[in-house]
């Protein structure tokens, strides 16, 4: 087993900082993305804090992603951005409820099903690069928990936005979208962007032999 790096987090982070720029993100692989996560209580104080929001989203944007969660970056915190512009032609928004979002931080978000529909479409990750898989998730979420101002967050989630936030929480739990997928739907971008770039993942369960919900 590697070993844990037992520096505070304040000084790993103002590390990482220090180095400008986006931040490196962590692939597939690395314990720090399967271990979980520190409920986040302050450990890096407000002004240390905004500076690593602040790089979040620059590291996000630029990479590019609609979300990006702490251990993406290498730091064990319960701390998640996200943000879509939703850039995608409109029958495609229109089957997979995407609709903007504007940038938001999450800091200890829990999540938990509302009602039981679920939605399967293909899904990539930034700690995944290269590939994409179907995931079939809840099509609705409540999220809980805090902003990084400390204010209360109690929402509920549809669509294409309910995936994002549940792929991030993911993220602080250790569990990568890949434990979700359907193995026989894993495919290179490639192969996405011309095989399967229709609005619903039909074509291709039909084509790679996988259910679908």
């Amino acid at each position: 087993m590697a070993p844990r790096d037992d520096t505070p987090l304040a000084e790993r982070v103002e590390e990482l900082l220090a180095a400008g720029g986006p931040l490196p993100i962590v692939a597939a692989g690395r314990p720090v993305l399967r271990r979980g996560t520190e409920p986040y209580d302050g450990q890096l104080g407000p002004a240390l804090l905004a500076r690593f929001v602040e790089a979040l989203r620059a590291t996000m944007r630029a990479a590019p992603g609609v979300g990006l969660a702490a251990p993406q970056v290498g730091v064990p915190l319960r701390i998640a951005v996200i943000e879509d512009p939703a850039p995608v032609p409109p029958e495609v928004a229109a089957a997979r409820g995407r609709v903007p979002q504007p940038f938001r931080v999450l800091v200890n978000p829990v999540y938990e099903p509302v009602g039981t529909a679920r939605a399967a479409f293909f899904e990539g990750c930034l700690s995944v690069p290269g590939w994409q898989a179907v995931v079939a998730r809840h099509a609705e979420v409540r999220l809980r928990g805090e902003d990084e101002h400390g204010r209360p967050l109690d929402e509920v989630f549809t669509g294409w936005p309910a995936r994002i936030v549940q792929h991030e929480t993911d993220h602080l739990d250790g569990t990568l979208y890949l434990d979700r997928a359907e193995p026989r739907s894993l495919s290179t971008n490639e192969a996405v962007a011309s095989l399967w770039s229709q609005p619903t993942p039909h074509p291709a369960a039909e084509a790679l032999g996988f259910r679908l919900p």
